[in-house]
Order: structure tokens, then C-alpha cells, then sequence
């Protein structure tokens, strides 16, 4: 056996803390791609000094998880992620020093200790959909129309080809005011976005018609607790 067969990968340490992130996209930066945000955040954690854990292996990466990122194009006040770091840090000066290494529009708002996996927080999110060229009795009846279904189809091009699916029954609560939809979406498989339900606006409201393409954006993430959207770091020290 070679010395280079008999080389074994290097074995990184536990994190010693781990950090779950809140962050925003806005303006321009909403157009910014999960792996182009990536990228931008691992290179403001090098500038920042945030000391990173890694993962074992011939070809170690920083512990950086994330959890359900929005899709391109759509602004956001509520991303979540999470580090793992090796050695205890003040988690607010984590927050301000990521921050000012972040390009412009991508925005570091909270951070606390870690106290359970990320994904069993985030069941629902909330959505604003402005539609700026809408007829907003058309898209009253349209959103009336919707809430008033049991099941609206909609179709997805995804990477196994073009998928149909429910997107009504995602729908926890739907709010209409003048040209913007807010709406809650419970997290399933498929996951219903935004813009599916854009989509099955359309289908049930013969009067709705699309004239801009729709401003989407996330307003928060959590659970749904007692008619609203309770954020995984409600109640948490410095959140």
C-alpha cells in the first residue's frame, strides 16, 4: 500500500458554538442567486474574522447550513442560516461585522445561539405579492375566488420536467388590500412559492389579468401560532 493510499483525510473538531443567522435581501440584491449569495457570504465571513468551523474530508468547507432560501428574483426580510464556529463569540458582534463585509442589499439582521434545528422552526412563511398593474376588483374576486377553492392546480417546470400540483392547499391565510396579497404558506413537498400562487390567481379569476411581473416578498418565517407567524428567534436573548 502507498503512502498516499494509507494518507487519511483530515478530522476537524466539533463546533464549539453554533450560531443561527436572520438575514435580508433588498432592493437589487433580491435578484442575487442562493449560490451567489453563498459565495458573497463566505467571503464576509473571512473578512469579518468569524472563526468557522469545518467540515472533515480531503476537501473541508465552513459549517454553514442553510434553510429555505427564497427563489431569485424575490426580496426578503426573513433568510435564515446557520454557522458553526470554533470558539464562543459574542453572537451581536457577529451580527454588525458581517453586516459591513456584506455586499449592499444583503443585510445581516439577527443572530442568536443555537437551540434546535433550524428547519423544525420554519413550518410557514408569510409573503406579500405586490401586483402593480393589477385591477384591484379583478384581484379581489381573484383572491376571494381562490380562498373560496378546494383545490387549484398549477404547473411548475422543475429539473424532472414539468410538474403539476395543488397550490390552494398550501394556503393557511390570504389577505387582499388594494394591489398587494399577503399570504401564508405552510412548508410542504411540493413547496408552494409565491408565484404558484400568482399562478393559480390567474387560473380562478377569469377578470384578473397579469400586467407587470408581481413584486414577491418574504415578510417572515416560523410557525403558525395563534393567527400569526411566530419567528424562530421570538424571545431570544439580543433578537
Amino acid at each position: 500500500m502507498t503512502k498516499a493510499a494509507r494518507r487519511q483525510p483530515e478530522q476537524q473538531a466539533p463546533p464549539v458554538q453554533k450560531l443561527q443567522i436572520r438575514y435580508a435581501k433588498r432592493g437589487r440584491a433580491r435578484f442575487t442567486s442562493h449560490r451567489d449569495f453563498a459565495r458573497a457570504f463566505e467571503r464576509a465571513l473571512r473578512r469579518a474574522g468569524v472563526p468557522m468551523a469545518y467540515s472533515s474530508g480531503f476537501n473541508p468547507h465552513p459549517r454553514i447550513s442553510f434553510a429555505n432560501a427564497s427563489p431569485t428574483g424575490a426580496a426578503t426580510e426573513a433568510e435564515y442560516l446557520e454557522i458553526g464556529l470554533t470558539r464562543r463569540v459574542d453572537p451581536q458582534a457577529v451580527v454588525a461585522s458581517l453586516d459591513a463585509a456584506l455586499p449592499h442589499g444583503l443585510d445581516v439582521l439577527a443572530a442568536v445561539e443555537a437551540t434546535g434545528p433550524l428547519a423544525d422552526q420554519l413550518a410557514v412563511s408569510a409573503w406579500r405579492i405586490s401586483v402593480p398593474g393589477a385591477d384591484v376588483e379583478a384581484l379581489a374576486e381573484a383572491v376571494s375566488a381562490l380562498w373560496a377553492s378546494e383545490q387549484t392546480e398549477v404547473q411548475r417546470m422543475t429539473k424532472a420536467g414539468l410538474r403539476s400540483f395543488d397550490a390552494r392547499a398550501a394556503i393557511i391565510a390570504m389577505h387582499v388590500e388594494g394591489k398587494e396579497v399577503e399570504v401564508v404558506l405552510a412548508h410542504g413537498t411540493p413547496l408552494v412559492r409565491p408565484d404558484d400562487v400568482v399562478k393559480a390567481l390567474v387560473a380562478v379569476g377569469p377578470g384578473f389579468v397579469l400586467g407587470d411581473p408581481p413584486i414577491l416578498t418574504r415578510l417572515a418565517q416560523g410557525r403558525w401560532v395563534e393567527g400569526r407567524v411566530l419567528g424562530p428567534f421570538e424571545g431570544a436573548p439580543g433578537a
